[in-house]
């Protein structure tokens, strides 16, 4: 699987020798399922992001899970299989608060609020798209419909572990339940002819009258269920989505760019009660404090050459150190394809390049957008514990020299830069756009997408 001679950017011959042992051990059962002996990576200087960084750390994983995290003083058992990546920088998988990979659609031009639409009956999970996200470091997505309505649909909170289903990649609650929030929007990109709205104030209009009807027909269900002799109302798909927005079951993920539509989004969340994470955020440097006042979260894209839209015109880089000092949490998204998933640590970088600090940085690319997700308890940090979503880089995560070397999701290699098809994910070139097999151009005969 590695090539004689390492491409620009790989692990060149001597720390391919290194890591040869996961790599003859691994790339053919990890690619179908989680390792079940202990392994132990050793040597790298390791960013937990709930703690300091470890140099000469120590990463054991099983079963799909961490079981320890620590110095060279960690003790390692017999039975562990050892990984040298001395040099080497080992970080939890990145969370992208905000993408669109997989070709799905939500909502159509029938009208503006439809939640009753789910992004999970519409992704291709074969699209290369998601291999290209693997190259980038990223092990879990917030997959969303677009923000053309008021209420496109309901998203999906997947893992990039290769799954051949939508329902292998998805991410399951603790009762089988799919996981996933509530995509909802305002500003320009919602107003259109009827039956969408022209202003502003007739998409709140829609919006408080939708959520007027949800909590109608929630009324209906608890009398029914507490009288016998009560006919339930006929089954409405629209309001039972926006009556798990109205019980905490569904996060509201509100696409949303000037500062008035922020505190609208925020103004429609106080009267509801739902939970909202604001994404995008352009203008939210104008007012952080009344986003701290409300207690949300924000999901902010990082664009180095901004523009395409007028109410984004105020875009600054600046916004997550801004954020940052009010006391908001922050993370970061891609919006793929608006940013490439490949290039998400330049989103961190660019942060600090714009006075946001180091350490809070990491975090917006890891455990705040887990929060944001609510799945804290389970990704987003190098905790004993949790799944062994990490990557393993070059560099520094923020040098734009640095490469991510291998992906890992639960303990499965997904994504090996040493890997001729990976590094052509990872770089681009004929055959990388294809879904399948990159046809009659880079691979030998015989190799096949996964």
């Amino acid at each position: 699987m590695t090539p004689s001679i390492a491409p620009e950017g790989t692990l060149n011959p001597a720390h391919s020798l290194r890591l040869a042992c996961i790599c003859v051990a691994l790339i053919a059962a990890s690619r179908t399922q989680a390792q079940d002996q202990p392994i132990a990576f050793v040597g790298a200087t390791i960013i937990p992001i709930d703690g300091q960084p470890i140099e000469n750390g120590r990463l054991i994983i099983e079963n799909g899970k961490i079981t320890a995290v620590g110095d060279d003083r960690l003790f390692i058992a017999p039975n562990t299989q050892r990984v040298d990546v001395a040099g080497k920088t080992i970080m939890p998988g990145l969370v992208d608060t905000h993408s669109h990979l997989g070709s799905g659609w939500g909502g159509d031009a029938s009208g503006p609020i439809q939640p009753d639409c789910r992004i999970y009956d519409s992704i291709n999970v074969l699209d290369a798209g998601l291999q290209k996200a693997q190259a980038g470091g990223l092990t879990t997505l917030n997959v969303m419909p677009g923000s053309g309505h008021l209420l496109s649909g309901q998203t999906i909170y997947i893992k990039l572990n290769d799954g051949r289903t939508i329902d292998e990649l998805a991410i399951h609650n603790d009762d089988g339940g799919i996981m996933g929030g509530m995509k909802m929007a305002n500003g320009t990109n919602s107003q259109r002819e009827a039956p969408f709205p022209g202003t502003r104030a007739k998409s709140a209009a829609l919006v408080r009258q939708r959520f007027i009807d949800a909590l109608a027909y929630r009324e209906k269900l608890k009398k029914a269920e507490a009288d016998d002799e009560k006919d339930p109302p006929d089954r409405d798909l629209a309001l039972e989505g926006i009556c798990e927005v109205l019980d905490g079951k569904r996060v509201v993920h509100f696409h949303t760019h000037r500062a008035d539509d922020i505190l609208t989004a925020i103004r429609l969340s106080q009267e509801f009660g739902f939970k909202v994470v604001l994404h995008h955020v352009s203008e939210a440097w104008k007012i952080p404090d009344e986003i701290k006042k409300a207690g949300v979260a924000c999901s902010v894209i990082v664009i180095d050459s901004p523009g395409g839209k007028l109410e984004a015109k105020d875009l600054l880089m600046t916004t997550g150190a801004v954020l940052e000092k009010a006391g908001v949490p922050v993370a970061f998204h891609t919006d793929d394809p608006i940013t490439d998933s490949r290039l998400f640590f330049r989103s961190a970088a660019l942060a600090v390049r714009a006075g946001m600090s180091r350490e809070k940085a990491l975090a917006a690319l890891t455990i705040e957008g887990a929060k944001m997700m609510e799945l804290d308890n389970r990704i987003g940090t190098l905790t004993a514990g949790k799944d062994a979503d990490f990557i393993i880089l070059d560099g520094d995560p923020l040098s734009v020299y640095t490469h991510v070397q291998q992906t890992y999701v639960e303990g499965k290699l997904v994504f090996d830069r040493a890997n001729p098809k990976d590094y052509l994910y990872a770089t681009g070139g004929y055959g990388a756009g294809e879904n399948h097999i990159p046809y009659g151009c880079c691979l030998d005969e015989g190799e096949h997408s996964r």
